[in-house]
């Protein structure tokens, strides 16, 4: 039986007076490429801004097994703590660092794997040197696996679209993750960078062990990706299944993929 990476349990984020997120269940097993769809408002980013700390659940819980299959409870936990227990995130909004390189940006992706405290930052011994050479190395690793290596000195804000997009990918997988995080990737892209991204998203899975939940409105995208989908609307699980359950359950046609 697979290991789940990622349970959530009876899980509610409330604003105010409004329940964003109302008692969902959701895991994710060891290996998956899973999605989770629905309308605009559904509550889809705000459950991954749980699941990475940045809040803290009004109800329910949240635990990831780490690769020794230990539980670890994670509500209120810090982000650093969670993307050390091995979950990492991209956002809607590319968030690099736009002024940096490709590399660099994949570098600071690094920065929590280094041993190296603040003397060997300000002395610059032998070891943090070997050290910030093999971050280097890595680094050009992780780009040339998404394709990216001949960017590795240029600009961040020079690269195309897709490629950005893509470059946030590498960094968060510079955090070597056992869950990856992906909300929105193919939001803005054409086609051809679309399939691209379906290409790159199941190589990740395939050949790097990392596993997969993403939230997206490309529904050929979700389709051809996702073993299995989970359905928000307004902030309710209405549905679960694979892609063919899931297309034709009623309430999903209702509330989102249309008549």
């Amino acid at each position: 039986m697979s290991r789940i990476i990622l349970e959530i349990k009876d899980f509610s984020m409330v604003f105010g007076g409004l329940r964003a997120v109302d008692h969902v269940n959701i895991h994710i097993n060891d290996g998956e490429i899973v999605a989770l769809i629905g309308p605009n408002g559904a509550g889809k980013t705000t459950l991954f801004n749980c699941v990475t700390g940045v809040y803290k659940p009004s109800e329910g819980d949240i635990a990831v097994s780490n690769p020794e299959s230990k539980v670890i409870r994670t509500n209120g936990m810090k982000p650093n703590n969670i993307t050390e227990l091995g979950l990492a995130r991209t956002f809607q909004n590319i968030r690099l660092f736009s002024s940096m390189t490709a590399l660099e940006n994949v570098m600071i992706g690094r920065h929590p794997k280094l041993q190296a405290g603040i003397f060997g930052a300000i002395f610059r011994d032998k070891s943090t040197r070997t050290e910030e050479k093999q971050v280097v190395e890595d680094s050009l690793v992780i780009l040339k696996k998404l394709g990216l290596k001949q960017y590795a000195n240029e600009p961040a804000s020079s690269l195309s679209y897709g490629a950005q997009r893509r470059l946030e990918i590498a960094r968060a997988m510079a955090t070597e993750p056992q869950l990856l995080l992906l909300d929105e990737p193919a939001a803005g892209m054409n086609p051809q960078e679309t399939k691209e991204l379906d290409d790159t998203i199941t190589r990740i899975r395939d050949k790097e062990g990392i596993t997969i939940l993403l939230i997206e409105h490309d529904m050929s995208l979700v389709m051809s990706l996702s073993e299995r989908i989970y359905v928000l609307d307004y902030g309710k699980l209405i549905a679960e299944g694979s892609p063919d359950e899931v297309k034709a359950n009623p309430a999903v046609i209702k509330a989102y993929l249309g008549e």
